[in-house]
């Protein structure tokens, strides 16, 4: 933890946002307890043999928050925190945290790094300084920085260790917004692919980024409106607008489509499409020739579309036939493609 925690009452704040962890919002790139090995701010892993003791202080702590005294003095470049309480056996467990979370700001193995207030403060523990002093209760901290950007860091981690002391595992179970920078979560759809369909939402900062490199093979089954664009195709564009750009960057995705069962009458050219169905177009058409220009593969089951009566040249130009349905998710599975069923 980052001697923030230490600092600003290390009590209440690294330390209680572990031990949600502990109570099962631990998750997976977080480590710390419950989360697997400790990671370093490199990003390494290694173990963590205090994980387990550190996790039942913290839990303890947060179910023992009525009894702890806390308060903050802002500074001129930071703050003064006193967090105490009058039952020895709580002093005693502030006293082990801010020990041992000094430990591991020697070590560079923190605990709580989804939040993303915590997580900025521990990229910058080199510009921080702090004094503990052990009162017969609790602890005595003073933090400070010369740095104006990380004071503000200081003063917000002091008012969220705050609230820990006063709400506990309420408190805990939220993430933290880094002083300065927009917190509040984009809700407008940006089409940067496939424009006006597939619409995404910006998430740079989400875990589980897209990576450069996938390969998608998306099995479309289900027929639709003849009248309408089928739905699974839709979600096809967003499939390619979300590596397009709904993460942290734009990576490059191979993803392949291959039609069959009711699907496979969708991709007709227009003519025969509309001596099939009696209407003014084939609805598909013009987002299939979007997807192909984005680069998507698309096969049709050849076996399907005979028993439909229909053939290979009945097929619009960027669809190409496969000698069945089955033939091509077996191949594209074999270079490597992941299987998505898309029924709807």
């Amino acid at each position: 933890m980052f001697r923030l925690l230490v600092a600003a009452l290390v009590i209440s704040s690294v330390g209680w946002c572990s031990s949600v962890d502990a109570q099962g919002f631990r998750g997976g790139r977080g480590g710390g307890p419950g989360g697997g090995p400790g990671r370093g701010p490199g990003g390494g892993h290694g173990p963590d043999a205090r994980q387990a003791e550190d996790m039942e202080v913290f839990h303890y702590l947060l179910e023992n928050h009525t009894k702890i005294e806390r308060t903050v003095k802002e500074l001129p470049n930071g703050v003064e925190t006193l967090t105490e309480s009058d039952d020895p056996k709580v002093a005693a467990k502030i006293k082990e945290h801010v020990h041992w979370m000094e430990v591991r700001i020697e070590k560079t193995n923190p605990i709580r790094r989804r939040d993303p207030l915590f997580a900025e403060i521990f990229r910058h523990t080199d510009k921080i300084k702090m004094n503990v002093e052990k009162t017969k209760s609790g602890v005595k901290v003073t933090e400070t920085s010369d740095d104006p950007y990380v004071v503000k860091l200081i003063q917000a981690h002091a008012m969220v260790v705050s609230k820990f002391v006063n709400d506990g595992f309420q408190e805990a179970m939220k993430n933290h917004p880094v002083p300065g920078k927009d917190g509040a979560v984009k809700t407008e759809t940006v089409f940067p692919a496939i424009q006006g369909h597939g619409g995404v939402y910006q998430l740079p900062t989400a875990t589980q980024q897209p990576r450069p490199g996938t390969k998608i093979m998306v099995d479309v089954t289900a027929s639709s409106d003849p009248d309408k664009l089928n739905p699974a195709i839709e979600k096809v564009a967003r499939y390619v607008n979300i590596y397009a750009g709904a993460g942290k960057e734009k990576v490059d995705a191979n993803i392949a489509l291959v039609f069959h069962g009711g699907a496979t009458l969708d991709v007709l050219n227009e003519a025969v499409y509309n001596a099939e169905f009696k209407t003014e177009k084939n609805p598909n058409l013009e987002l299939l020739r979007d997807l192909h220009h984005a680069g998507v593969e698309m096969y049709v089951c050849g076996q399907t579309l005979s028993a439909k009566g229909k053939s290979p040249d009945d097929v619009v130009v960027f669809v190409d036939t496969a000698v069945s349905a089955f033939t091509a998710s077996v191949n594209l599975q074999a270079d490597g493609y992941a299987y998505v069923p898309l029924a709807k």
